[in-house]
């Protein structure tokens, strides 16, 4: 037998403890493979499409290889603390320090060499479906066809060669000076009484408590400004609740008789608080890391939904004329707006509609005021309800929820104009659309509109209403905006098919992005607790096969090992899961807008990803533990 072949069956022989960190290397290399077909696409390298998606993508395939150093690094530290008594072993039998050193770079690199292969091997083969996703995220003009990514394949495999070299290097520079004694003991060394502090444990819900009512009663720019102490009180919190907190729980329920001798909850809590302990780091890096993932996709994800949500309710019309008293190219761009409907023979029905706009007396806010007979006119063209308004009095109309809700305390009840007109408010505020492009407005009836004079300000809206192809509409805005630019001081050009076109594409890239890189970070986070789980099956062999003995039955056994597997596996993610929706929330009560849908789609999908694979894991470690048992 060779070295490499001894290496080798090394790996074979710990092939389930090294599954996950070779299945998460590997999926790894496959995301920046992935990054870099886009990236070096002929289509975006000529610029005949976005060329901002291809830096985008290019730059995350580097912040993937940089997170990738750091998970290699750490899950081959792990595997090497497991493994101390198997080198000792080996050196017992006249192993060098240089040939242990040797056989570890061999197998890392063994592992690195086949996870790159594999990564990019899965990469082209999926490569056709991943560029048609991200065609349709990144909303790009043309098709990606397929290609060979020759430039791609080169730079992933080099790349991460380098990455498992130096690595390897590394790993086997800090074997040097292990003592044999040291090795051998390694898993025979007492561990002692985990200790845990009741002052500690106190920190802990204090600094997470304290971060959780700041987030959720924070709003607008304080939210902004208080984020990075949260951040930090939030990341002291989680590490001494794993570390403190859990272990004083621990103790407390071991002290509780009844519980501590109840079935088999003696076998649970026996050594779970060291299972804590020891797990601690892990636990705090799975959930800070999990945490990252959740908000990053969550926020772009809620972000994207506000936005949208905003530029759905700025107008019902498919295209929509605001402007000022001051807009002195009205005339003009109407034209070109009715010559670019006639030319691409659309048959829209226009109107057109004056706001006033007056300032409240004894107060800094301005009131929008419509006719009833305006309202009622525009309302008909949208086939919407027609509006009477109660005994001469205004009521509120509201396009959008979103933002500063401060001139609600304002508008109610009677108001008076500062011209010195007074007018009382019906309690009847609610959400429309008939009017595009304000916020929020009055509608008065039309004795008191024309009794108005002298307004501080005045603006027209030109609406044009008709059924159009979403394709045809974006073509048509794309036209008009040749000569009607969208956005000036004195005047908006609104095409609400074009608008929303426009956020899906400026949000494409980020959400791709982020989608990819948290998808990343979960699974190594996976991969951690999954190490950390089968570092420990050797220990539960042994303590099962003798407890066995004594009278555990095969049901005992499988509620034992369900509590313990849980526990590892969602311990921190549900901690992360509780961080992230205060972090959602938090988002929500910033933009005033509510993203319950958002976070519990992208919450729940990580936690339904979390159960099946806890259920796979729970089926493959049980498995392991009877077969010691026969």
């Amino acid at each position: 037998m060779t070295f490499r072949q001894f290496a080798y069956n090394n790996i074979a022989r710990n092939k389930r403890l090294y599954a996950a960190y070779f299945l998460s290397s590997m999926f790894t290399v496959m995301v920046f493979f992935t990054f870099s077909i886009f990236a070096y696409h002929p289509a975006l390298n000529q610029g005949t499409l976005n060329h901002d998606a291809a830096t985008g993508l290019s730059a995350s395939k580097w912040v993937i290889y940089v997170f990738s150093f750091f998970f290699v690094l750490y899950s081959m530290s792990s595997f090497l603390r497991s493994r101390q008594k198997e080198f000792g072993l080996l050196m017992m039998q006249g192993m060098s320090v240089g040939q242990l050193r040797k056989m570890v770079f061999l197998e890392n690199m063994m592992i690195g060499f086949a996870s790159t292969l594999g990564g990019i091997g899965l990469g082209l083969v999926f490569a056709k479906v991943i560029l048609l996703i991200g065609e349709r995220m990144l909303i790009l003009e043309e098709s990606l066809s397929f290609y060979i990514p020759l430039q791609a394949m080169i730079v992933t495999f080099i790349s991460f060669m380098i990455l498992f070299m130096l690595i390897s290097l590394f790993i086997t520079f800090v074997l040097r000076n292990r003592q044999l004694i040291t090795l051998i003991k390694s898993n025979q060394t007492s561990k002692g009484d985990p200790k845990s502090s009741i002052w500690l444990s106190m920190i802990v819900v204090l600094l997470i408590g304290i971060s959780y009512f700041v987030s959720l009663t924070a709003s607008g720019e304080e939210a902004i400004y208080l984020l990075f102490p949260v951040i930090i009180m939030v990341s002291i919190g989680t590490y001494l609740l794993f570390t403190q907190l859990s272990v004083y729980i621990i103790h407390r329920l071991k002290a509780r008789k009844s519980l501590f001798w109840y079935k088999t909850n003696m076998l649970l809590f026996s050594d779970l608080a060291h299972r804590m302990k020891d797990n601690a780091r892990t636990f705090f890096l799975v959930a800070i890391v999990s945490t990252v993932s959740f908000c990053a996709i969550g926020s772009l994800y809620g972000l994207q939904s506000v936005l949208m949500s905003n530029t759905v309710s700025s107008s019902a019309y498919p295209m929509t004329y605001f402007s000022t008293e001051k807009d002195t190219a009205r005339a003009q761009h109407i034209q070109d707006i009715n010559d670019a409907l006639n030319t691409h023979h659309i048959d829209m029905t226009p109107a057109e509609l004056h706001l006033l706009r007056y300032k409240i007396n004894d107060s800094k806010d301005t009131v929008t005021i419509v006719s009833l007979a305006d309202y009622n006119r525009l309302a008909t063209l949208l086939d919407e309800p027609t509006l009477t308004l109660p005994n001469q009095q205004a009521v509120i109309r509201k396009t959008s929820t979103i933002g500063d809700q401060s001139k609600n305390d304002v508008l109610h009840g009677q108001i008076t104009l500062e011209k010195g007109l007074s007018i009382q408010i019906a309690n009847q505020s609610a959400m429309s659309q008939v009017i595009p492009m304000v916020r929020d407005y009055i509608v008065v009836p039309d004795t008191f509109y024309q009794k108005l004079q002298h307004p501080y300000a005045t603006n027209q809206i030109n609406v044009w209403n008709g059924s159009v192809e979403q394709s045809t509409a974006i073509q048509v805005a794309s036209d008009i905006q040749q000569s009607v630019k969208p956005y000036e001081a004195d005047y908006q050009f609104f095409a609400k098919d074009y608008e929303i076109y426009i956020q899906k594409k400026q949000f494409g890239l980020p959400l791709f992005i982020s989608l990819f890189i948290g998808i990343v970070f979960f699974v190594s986070a996976g991969s951690f607790l999954y190490f950390r789980l089968y570092s420990d099956l050797d220990e539960d062999k042994q303590k099962f096969k003798a407890i066995s003995k004594l009278g555990l039955t095969t049901k005992e056994l499988h509620k034992v090992l369900n509590w313990q597997i849980a526990l590892l596996f969602f311990a921190p993610i549900v901690v992360a899961l509780v961080h992230g929706a205060v972090a959602l929330t938090t988002l929500s009560n910033m933009f005033n807008f509510s993203l319950v849908k958002e976070s519990s789609m992208v919450l729940g999908i990580f936690l339904l990803i979390q159960i099946i694979y806890f259920f796979i894991v729970r089926h493959f470690y049980i498995g392991q533990v009877k077969s010691a048992l026969r």
